[in-house]
C-alpha cells in the first residue's frame, strides 16, 4: 500500500519559517515526482511546488516563488518543503502527493495523497 504522511505544520508569525516533511512508506520515492498542494477553506486546491524524479524543483504558484523550496532525501524516503517569509495568505492545509510521471500542477493527476498538515500564519 502506498502511503504518505505530512508533518511539520503549526502556527507561525508573518515573516517566519516552517519546514514540512512528507514521509513515504510502501513505495520508494526515487521513482515518483512529489508535489505539494494546499487548500484554504472555501478555495480550490492549489499546486504549490513539485520535485521531479531527477530532483528538479519547480514552483507551481507565483505567490511562493523565491520563498518556498522543495527537496528530497531519497535515503530517508522523505520530501521536504522549506517555507520562508511566510504570509497570512499562506494559511492552508498542506498536502503532499505522488505520481510516477513528471511534475504537474493538476491535483487529479497524482495517484497517492497524505492526510494534510495545517499551516497557520498569524500575528
Amino acid at each position: 500500500q502506498l502511503q504518505l504522511v505530512e508533518s511539520g505544520g503549526g502556527l507561525v508569525q508573518p515573516g517566519g519559517s516552517l519546514r514540512l516533511s512528507c514521509a513515504a512508506s510502501g513505495f520508494i520515492l526515487d521513482y515518483y515526482a512529489i508535489g505539494w498542494f494546499r487548500q484554504a477553506p472555501g478555495k480550490e486546491r492549489e499546486g504549490v511546488s513539485c520535485i521531479t524524479i531527477s530532483g528538479v524543483n519547480t514552483a507551481l504558484a507565483d505567490s511562493v516563488k523565491g520563498r518556498f523550496t522543495i527537496s528530497r532525501d531519497n535515503a530517508k524516503n522523505t520530501v521536504f518543503l522549506q517555507m520562508n517569509s511566510l504570509k497570512p495568505e499562506d494559511t492552508a492545509v498542506y498536502y503532499c502527493a505522488a505520481r510516477n510521471y513528471y511534475c504537474s500542477g493538476y491535483a487529479h493527476l497524482f495517484d497517492s495523497w497524505g492526510q494534510g498538515t495545517q499551516v497557520t500564519v498569524s500575528s
